[in-house]
């Protein structure tokens, strides 16, 4: 049973690892998408991020070298990450269910590496992971419960709830509620997070793992091998969305790889049938865009 559960452990950590750099290189791969070019970008320089201006203020900016301020960007880019900063300016009420549930996930994960590293060097990490886990858990739990009762009550949330949406967060809590059941109940001299994973990094099967641990052990293992391939994966999402659509705002004269991408998708032949692209899959993006598509109408 110990090396079931081993396996399965390892199959989740890998299973995870693959489905987010696949999702990173999907993502990665797809077209240019339509930039927004709303400023300020946190990439400029501080002055002009206070009054929402950018380089094009700049005289003569397509000669210039291009400046980025990337500790600017980092900043914001943790801001929004750990502490969900846009949710709590545009969606307050939303933030309060949301935040404890993320910043649980990220205590969680704490725990987890500070238990690897307890495991194999520093033993007294072993304190420090213990309260992470339960901190994170209890975020997470009370989170997760409180984004399902608003999916589930809110009329304004109707029309963008799924049953996909309820069955992941019901995921989350299973697999948690299970796994934190098994180690508080656990008997008196059973093996705890941190034997089980020293356990675990040295593949000790002889280690007799409780069986509601064990079971919420491969429970959340499962959670994290779906996670990748659900849109929960707003965690990938997120990067490209804020680098590839908000802030890229490279002009394409100092981007030889931009200009071949434009190059390139002059030449699809769109099969769209609205009446102002009147293309039907004849004609190229090159010939659409520069052709008038009122001279016909004229005639």
């Amino acid at each position: 049973m110990t090396a079931l559960v081993y396996v399965i452990l390892y199959a989740g950590i890998l299973g995870f690892l693959a489905g987010t750099l696949a999702r990173a290189i999907s993502y990665a791969r797809q077209p240019l998408h339509l930039r927004w070019e709303l400023y300020p970008v946190p990439h400029e320089e501080p002055e002009r991020v206070r009054h929402g201006g950018s380089y094009f203020e700049t005289s003569d900016w397509w000669t210039r070298p291009l400046r980025f301020n990337r500790l600017t960007e980092l900043k914001f880019t943790l801001e929004e990450m750990l502490l969900l900063k846009g949710l709590w300016q545009f969606n307050r009420k939303l933030w309060y269910r949301s935040f404890p549930f993320h910043f649980g996930l990220y205590l969680i994960a704490g725990a987890l590496a500070a238990l690897v590293v307890a495991a194999l060097v520093a033993p007294p990490l072993a304190s420090l992971a213990a309260v992470l886990g339960k901190l994170g858990a209890a975020l997470a739990i009370a989170g997760a419960l409180g984004l399902l009762w608003r999916r589930l009550r809110d009329p304004n949330l109707k029309n963008y709830t799924v049953p996909g949406d309820v069955f992941n967060l019901a995921f989350f809590l299973a697999a948690f509620s299970l796994l934190g059941a098994g180690l508080l109940t656990r008997p008196g001299g059973a093996p705890g997070a941190l034997e089980i994973t020293r356990g675990l990094v040295r593949f000790d099967t002889s280690l007799q793992i409780p069986g509601l641990v064990a079971a919420g052990l491969i429970l959340s293992s499962l959670l994290v091998i779906y996670i990748p391939m659900t849109h929960m994966a707003h965690y990938v999402a997120k990067y490209f969305t804020y680098h590839a659509i908000r802030w890229d705002d490279l002009p394409a004269a100092h981007a030889a790889e931009l200009q071949k991408k434009f190059a390139e998708y002059l030449t699809y032949r769109p099969h769209w049938s609205a009446p102002h692209i009147a293309s039907g899959g004849s004609k190229t993006w090159a010939e659409i865009a520069t052709t008038n598509p009122f001279e016909g109408a004229k005639r």
